[in-house]
């Protein structure tokens, strides 16, 4: 988003555009403890891998600010327990975890430190961790639009724009680096049920930055691929095993296999902190699931019996064979895939 920042540091408070309520509103909500940081991670208010790491980290700023400890030790004690906390609230996506120990080597590197020093410490080390990631999205959408065919017609899942990041996008940040070259003719933009990041949020980025698009139900991918009207596919990702076995949002697996079926090349966009080298498959990336309500309602009305079972993962697991490339701010990476 080139005008919105969507994780933003103020002078004592962290500062997130709250993405439950777009498009009907664009409201900015301030947070003051790691308590209330954990919250907005665990509610939605603020949601996509690299934006979830970038908030937690400034959780843990909060954390060390409102710590009445005295002594290095009693800090960092607190700053584990919000560490935990934090970690505690989404299990899938791995830059949560890739910034929270980011945070907590920073403390422990801040031993020799005054409490205040280690606490201006770990500020410097939450911005810097803000600013890399849009510096990390700039250079993967100059990537990825590499990949992108003049006049392209591209199929995106869920958001990962600027919303999903500390600023410019992954799959996004690609469509809006091919669009800064005037290469993309459409972007199909899945609704993504069943909390509609898709057509709240992708499509709301769209509108503000210009770009062609055309919001289709889920279950409409197939029929736009069939007609020839798809060049690629490009998501981004929450969690990137060793093999390249890739976790995004709920229904990017059935678009991979369309994607294979059609001929349409599938790729994936992520930050590099996305990769975790410590899971072998996909089969080991923990799978979120959330509340039945998400299923039940749709924009607060009721759509199914309240006593109907439910059952409601946040991600799926596409598996290497199916995807293309993926891309992050180091370079484009085709099969076979071993990190």
């Amino acid at each position: 988003m080139s005008d919105i920042a969507p994780v933003r540091w103020e002078t004592d408070r962290l500062i997130l555009v709250d993405q439950t309520v777009l498009p009907e509103r664009e409201i900015e909500r301030d947070y003051r403890s790691w308590q209330e940081v954990g919250a907005a991670i665990r509610t939605l208010v603020v949601r996509g891998a690299p934006a979830i790491g970038v908030a937690a980290a400034f959780g843990v700023v909060l954390a060390a600010r409102t710590s009445h400890a005295a002594t290095f030790d009693g800090l960092l004690a607190d700053l584990e327990t919000a560490i935990k906390g934090l970690a505690a609230t989404r299990p899938t996506a791995v830059n949560l975890f890739w910034a929270l120990d980011r945070m907590r080597q920073a403390a422990v590197a801040s031993r020799a430190l005054p409490l205040d020093a280690m606490r201006a410490r770990l500020l410097a080390e939450a911005q810097a961790i803000r600013d890399e990631d849009i510096a990390a999205n700039r250079a993967m959408g100059a990537h990825g639009a590499a990949l992108v065919p003049p006049n392209a017609r591209i199929l995106t899942h869920c958001n990962a724009g600027a919303l999903a990041t500390a600023g410019y996008g992954t799959a996004l940040g690609v469509v809006r680096a091919a669009h800064a070259q005037g290469k993309v003719a459409l972007v199909w933009v899945d609704e993504t049920r069943p909390v509609m990041q898709g057509s709240r949020l992708t499509a709301w980025e769209c509108v503000r930055e210009g770009i062609p698009h055309r919001l289709i139900a889920d279950v409409a991918a197939a029929s736009v691929m069939a007609r020839g009207e798809v060049d690629l596919v490009v998501t981004g990702a929450d969690r990137i095993a060793a093999n390249g076995d890739t976790a995004n949002k709920i229904g990017t697996y059935s678009l991979a296999v369309l994607a294979a079926h059609h001929r349409v090349p599938f790729y994936i966009a992520a930050p590099f902190s996305t990769i975790d080298p410590s899971i072998a498959s996909g089969a080991q990336i923990p799978i979120e699931e959330r509340d039945a309500s998400e299923v039940r309602r749709v924009g607060g009305q009721q759509t199914a019996p309240s006593d109907s079972p439910v059952f409601n993962p946040a991600f799926d697991v596409t598996p290497a064979g199916l995807i293309a490339a993926i891309v992050t701010e180091r370079g484009v990476v085709r099969p076979p895939y071993h990190f």
